[in-house]
Order: structure tokens, then C-alpha cells, then sequence
């Protein structure tokens, strides 16, 4: 795929670093054969492995995850010291995370919150739905743009999910009959194919990430511009209302 990550921060203890679409994050048996943002980052040799933290080894310093087709900002924390307190700040909800997603339909309202358990599904567990027995999940999103496509109205999205299930935002997004444009998983098959006669991926893009300095406590954010395939999408679409 590619032999160079894009880093926009680096210190002691972390790096920030921009992750493409069509990267897995990590090494895993259903990734076996194909390169990883694992594999990228441990070639840097920044991470200082600790025999006695293996879930720091085994994840090659990677905090968290984006799903394969989703790019955007990461952390990957450079020791062991590091990695357990962002993965604190994770767990307390102390990290802030934006994103933007182009969804079918227009959201109504413009503004809202979607509180709506997210699990596996027991008949296809390559995906996640909306489930009473799930875990919390909760995303608060905003319409930034409406788009026309044909006959069809597209919303850009600003999501900010205060929970970190796996697939929220768009199980979350699917819930409320506004899926992901180009999301094979959650979009219907025949509109996630035409979809990706467009955009060969997802639009969901990890455009921010607010956490605190590890080693000082300081707040500090970082951002990621959309992608210029996003980008080349948006510029085919005709501007409906903007926001």
C-alpha cells in the first residue's frame, strides 16, 4: 500500500498521525497477508517495546482504532507510560473526537443527539446494530451542508460520539435511515454499490482529535483536513444549502 505515514505531531512520548483509507490499524488473523498501520509504525522503530506491557507490544503503541475504509487523525503512543494514559483518558471519556461523514437523505433535525445501544449482531458478526442488549452509545451530530446528487439530497455531517463502540457512527447514522454514503456494510447493497461508482470507500473522515498531554496535562487538539478523494467527491456534488 504505502511505506510512509503522514505525522503532524511528535514528541517524547506520542505521535499524531494521519491514517488513509484502506489501511487496517492492526495486525489481527483476518489481516494476515496484507500491510498494517502496525507494520508502518513499527518500522519508524520509535516504539520502545516493553516485555512487560504486552497489550502496548502487541498493538505496536496504537491507542485506538479507526475502521479500515475510515481515515483521519490517530495517536500512537511511543512507550508504555504513554499508551496507559491516553487509554485512561479513552476510558474516561476525557478525549474529544470529531468527524465528518456524508450521509444519504436530509437529516431532520439539522441538530440532534442519537442515544441508541450498539452490539454485535448474533446473526452476522461482521457487523453491529442498534440492539437492546448493546452497549451505550451516543453520538451528537449537526448538518454543516446539504448536497444533490440526481434526484437525491446528501447531508455533510459533523459527528461528535461520546462513546468509542465499534461501527457507531455508522451503525448510529443507519439507525436514523440516513446512512454513510459508500458504506457496503450499512448502506444497502445496491446503494453503497452506485455509491462507489463515485467514492470507492466510506466518507467517514476522523477530522479531530482533543486529548491532554500525557507528561504535563495540557490540552491540545489537532486536526485533519478531508482527504482529496473526499474532497474531489464534495466538488462533484451540487450545493444544496450550506450551513
Amino acid at each position: 500500500m504505502q511505506n510512509k505515514i503522514n505525522i503532524i505531531y511528535e514528541n517524547d512520548d506520542f505521535m499524531v498521525i494521519v491514517k488513509p483509507a484502506g489501511l487496517t490499524v492492526n495486525r489481527s488473523d483476518t489481516a494476515k497477508d496484507e500491510q498494517t498501520l502496525q507494520d508502518l509504525v513499527e518500522d519508524l522503530g520509535k516504539i520502545k517495546p516493553d516485555a512487560s506491557h504486552l497489550e502496548f507490544t502487541n498493538r505496536g503503541g496504537i491507542v485506538h482504532r479507526l475502521d479500515k475504509e475510515t481515515s483521519g487523525v490517530m495517536i500512537v503512543a511511543k512507550n508504555s507510560e504513554s499508551f496507559d494514559a491516553l487509554q485512561a483518558q479513552f476510558k474516561e471519556r476525557r478525549v474529544e473526537k470529531e468527524y465528518i461523514a456524508l450521509a444519504h437523505g436530509e437529516i431532520n433535525p439539522e441538530k440532534g443527539e442519537i442515544n441508541v445501544p450498539v452490539g454485535r449482531l448474533p446473526w452476522n458478526r461482521k457487523r453491529f446494530g442498534a440492539l437492546a442488549g448493546g452497549r451505550e452509545a451516543q453520538t451528537e451530530y449537526e448538518v454543516i451542508k446539504e448536497y444533490i446528487l440526481g434526484k437525491e439530497i446528501l447531508s455533510l455531517v459533523k459527528l461528535h460520539p461520546r462513546t468509542g463502540r465499534t461501527h457507531q457512527i455508522r451503525v448510529h447514522l443507519k439507525f436514523i435511515n440516513h446512512p454513510i454514503f459508500g458504506d457496503p456494510l450499512y448502506g444497502g447493497r445496491k446503494t453503497s454499490r452506485d455509491d462507489r461508482k463515485i467514492l470507492p470507500r466510506v466518507f467517514l473522515h476522523a477530522k479531530k482529535i482533543s486529548f491532554f498531554d500525557p507528561r504535563n496535562g495540557e490540552k491540545i487538539e489537532f486536526e485533519a483536513e478531508l482527504t482529496p478523494e473526499l474532497l474531489e467527491t464534495l466538488d462533484k456534488l451540487m450545493i444544496k444549502k450550506d450551513n
